[in-house]
């Protein structure tokens, strides 16, 4: 078991206090969640979640996001060559990676993905699409699952495909905020078949049933994602899978609030009501006593380079707090989200960042 990082000696404290500041900065919903985890991983979380917050910064607050970006690649270099710079974050970050055995190759590529926001990249396909998905979110995805002591190939496939499903609903759900801050991740080959020129569409983005048909078939990708991550999820330990499954769960509701209001995200953005995430919650909880379904032996092509980068030999991490779970998977999933809103930096008024 891990020893948690507050009971090792006083240098690693005070690295992860800064942590913990570099938390209250960017992001105090989740150091109060944070607060609630199971203790052996709390501390664990809150120094990957630091390092996370610490990248988006460098890259969204810098004058040059693709300098910005170099210089992360090499702070990841110097962490797996036990030469971390002599920041907190990245001494803590060092530790953690150690202690679960996080292959370099998994915040790499979500640094990748940063570098392919930043650099304006176009996504012409499907395939490119979840090219991006996979980095943005799998990578996430294939952390969490390590942080929860699983390395089995066919649940991580699991797991990098529900944060896959995630980051689809998210572009299904913010067309309007990305176009209007020059963004376009729907495949450009999807608005031409519903007849869309996509520059066109770009410098003035509205909505109309063509648009329509191309945001249904993004959250129709989503959705067999899902429905194949529910799998891995009966498999992940008995503590961790009421968390997850209701991370699963709000997020698909998200997409089926943009469902019903029939599919325009651009003149509006899509909110589940309170009442309705309880709900959800609810039905989240019961449905994990139904019976586990098979894990398709296949795997999504696109996320086989994270698979391919863990070994297999499990690392048991003790675990436990259905509420802890709740929050540390949604917060870190919201990540991603606040990102994104904050860059476009245009939209809509100001709303919660939990969907």
């Amino acid at each position: 078991m891990h020893m948690p990082l507050s009971d090792l000696d006083s240098d690693v404290r005070i690295d992860l206090a800064a942590c913990r500041a570099t938390l209250r900065q960017g992001s105090r919903t989740f150091l109060a969640a944070s607060l609630i985890l199971p203790h052996k991983v709390r501390d664990a979380a809150c120094c990957l979640y630091a390092f996370c917050r610490d990248a988006d910064d460098e890259i969204d607050l810098g004058d040059n996001p693709v300098e910005a970006n170099a210089r992360l690649m090499k702070r990841i270099l110097r962490i797996y060559e036990g030469w971390p710079e002599a920041s907190p974050v990245d001494r803590a970050m060092a530790r953690i990676v150690g202690q679960y055995a996080i292959p370099r190759e998994l915040p790499e590529a979500l640094l990748e993905g940063f570098a392919w926001d930043a650099s304006g990249r176009r996504y012409e396909s499907e395939t490119d699409l979840l090219a991006y998905a996979s980095r943005v979110a799998g990578s996430v995805g294939v952390m969490m699952a390590l942080l929860m002591g699983r390395r089995e190939p066919s649940i991580l496939a699991c797991a990098a495909e529900l944060g896959v499903a995630m980051q689809l609903t998210n572009i299904a759900r913010d067309v309007g905020e990305d176009a209007r801050a020059g963004r376009l991740y729907l495949p450009r080959q999807w608005l031409r078949d519903a007849g869309i020129d996509p520059d066109r569409w770009l410098a003035q983005p509205v909505f109309d049933t063509a648009l329509g048909s191309v945001v249904e078939r993004v959250l129709e990708a989503a959705e067999k994602l899902y429905r194949r991550a529910d799998a891995g999820i009966a498999r992940l330990p008995l503590a961790c899978r009421p968390g997850v499954n209701a991370a699963r769960t709000l997020y698909w509701a998200i997409g089926e609030e943009v469902k019903r209001r029939g599919l325009d995200s651009v003149s509006d953005r899509a909110v589940v009501p309170a009442a309705r995430k309880l709900t959800l919650l609810a039905y989240s909880l019961a449905s994990l006593l139904l019976p586990a379904r098979p894990i398709e032996a296949h795997a999504l092509a696109e996320v086989r380079h994270l698979l391919d980068a863990v070994p297999a030999a499990p690392l048991p991490v003790a675990m436990g707090g259905v509420e802890a779970q709740i929050v540390w998977v949604i917060e870190l999933f919201d990540r991603l989200e606040r990102r994104e809103r904050s860059r476009a930096g245009v939209g809509y008024p100001q709303r919660s960042a939990s969907a």
